[in-house]
């Protein structure tokens, strides 16, 4: 008399498991369901972020890049922000209108209201366009440097704030990511 083989123990359905939990990331890319991706090539997440980059060095932006945004992204926008200032959240940095088919910026991005490819920079917590780096008063901070994938060009005039960026946004953002960074400063 033959006994039946359990479910674990057919090969056929081993294999046919394996392969369907191999084939999910492409499936998944297939339909645009792989998060984008943000990292910097001189801080990891959750890493201290060099000194070159804060107030206590060069005071120059950070090489950032970003991977698997969607294919319908007209524009990104990007905000650095300190949230754990003592006055409230600090923001360092605004970009938007960044071109879609960039996938990064490079390191010492200039402080200019409209950059050559088309880029605009806003205005941060200091009253100033364009990048200032982390300078805390005490402690370690997380620095936050958020994209944003959006599905129109923003055509906003240069020195937007935070607040006037997100409302700008509101309802285009197709997708989203972020690399953190902290920092303590050298006493």
């Amino acid at each position: 008399m033959m006994t039946q083989k359990k479910r674990g123990q057919n090969p056929w359905f081993l294999f046919c498991l394996v392969f369907f939990i191999c084939m999910l990331p492409m499936l998944a890319a297939a339909k645009g369901e792989i998060a984008m991706k943000m990292e910097s090539t001189q801080f990891t997440d959750s890493a201290m972020i060099p000194l070159r980059y804060t107030c206590d060095g060069q005071d120059i932006s950070p090489p950032l890049s970003w991977r698997n945004a969607p294919a319908e992204t007209r524009g990104f926008a990007l905000i650095c922000d300190d949230p754990d200032a003592p006055g409230g959240t600090w923001v360092h940095w605004i970009a938007y209108d960044i071109p879609p088919d960039l996938t990064g910026l490079d390191e010492h991005i200039k402080p200019d209201r409209i950059l050559p490819n088309g880029m605009v920079q806003g205005t941060n917590s200091w009253g100033k366009i364009g990048y200032g780096g982390p300078c805390p008063p005490g402690g370690t901070h997380r620095y936050f440097f958020k994209l944003y994938a959006l599905d129109k060009k923003l055509d906003l005039k240069p020195g937007m704030n935070k607040d006037q960026l997100l409302k700008a946004m509101a309802g285009h953002v197709l997708a989203d990511a972020q690399v953190m960074g902290k920092y303590r400063r050298i006493k």
